[in-house]
């Protein structure tokens, strides 16, 4: 198995990081959504390699196959350990992805320590660029409904993760696109996942403001999300990020849940690959 250490330490111990490396060329770096592991981009990775790129996913800690450490899942940690995996593996010219909570780590990593190394960004049903409602954030989630998350998974993880997953492909609506099956196997990774990072990430994603990293973006990125997300709203979400960073491409999946990696993965497959290659 591939590890790579991170600088960050936990009670003196530095924290291992699990990834997978295929391919040739460009390295595109996938970073997985809460609360799953790199396992999400199962139908994603064979079409990146296929066109002609190296494909490296990570799992984020305290997630998949990575240590569990019981602090560190601010997004400057979090940045902080995608650079080190940019720096341990030795890559230049990275296009960063990321899903859902993954494209909070693509924008802070971006805020904090530029692109040099960067040469285009991606960001899919992603959290960015502010979830929790506030004073100058009137179209946001009430801090009310990540307090009941966390409310939830204390009371039975398993049990909120298995609705969540409902939610996550808008399962009701999306049944012929997805097996119960897939579901399932995805739910089992979720449950695999630290409970102690499944709760702080909650904080991470819902509560970061990541206004002015969006700001910083100086290199052509890529926005998608479904017009169908129930757990990132494309109107808080997707459509903000284009007004803020400068240099995108806006794409709408129509009728796309918040998991359209899955339901909708030959359309954003397509989307995908084409901006690899543009």
């Amino acid at each position: 198995m591939n590890y790579i250490e991170t600088k960050n330490e936990e009670k003196g111990k530095k924290i291992k990081l699990f990834y997978e490396d295929y391919g040739e060329g460009q390295p595109v770096i996938l970073i997985h959504g809460w609360p799953l592991s790199h396992r999400m981009w199962e139908y994603q990775v064979e079409k990146i390699v296929d066109a002609g790129f190296r494909c490296i996913s990570y799992d984020r800690r305290g997630f998949g196959d990575s240590d569990k450490p019981w602090e560190g899942y601010d997004y400057d940690t979090l940045a902080s350990d995608l650079n080190d995996v940019i720096t341990a593996l030795g890559l230049s010219k990275v296009v960063v992805v990321g899903f859902s909570m993954g494209g909070g780590e693509v924008a802070r990593f971006i805020g904090k320590y530029g692109t040099a190394n960067i040469e285009k960004a991606a960001l899919i049903s992603a959290v960015p660029p502010f979830m929790l409602k506030t004073d100058d954030n009137p179209d946001g989630l009430e801090n009310e409904v990540f307090e009941g998350f966390k409310n939830e998974i204390r009371k039975d993880r398993q049990g909120f993760l298995a609705g969540f997953g409902d939610k996550f492909y808008n399962f009701s609506k999306n049944s012929s696109k997805l097996s119960k099956d897939l579901k399932h196997h995805h739910w089992a990774i979720a449950c695999s996942a630290s409970p102690k990072a499944t709760l702080d990430c909650i904080d991470s994603f819902g509560l970061t403001d990541f206004r002015e990293d969006l700001k910083s973006f100086d290199v052509p990125t890529l926005v998608v999300h479904g017009d169908d997300d129930e757990i990132v709203p494309i109107d808080i979400a997707g459509k903000k990020s284009k007004e803020l960073i400068k240099n995108s491409t806006f794409e709408v999946i129509e009728g796309g849940p918040h998991g359209l990696i899955v339901t909708h993965k030959d359309e954003l497959n397509e989307i995908l690959v084409r901006f690899l290659k543009s």
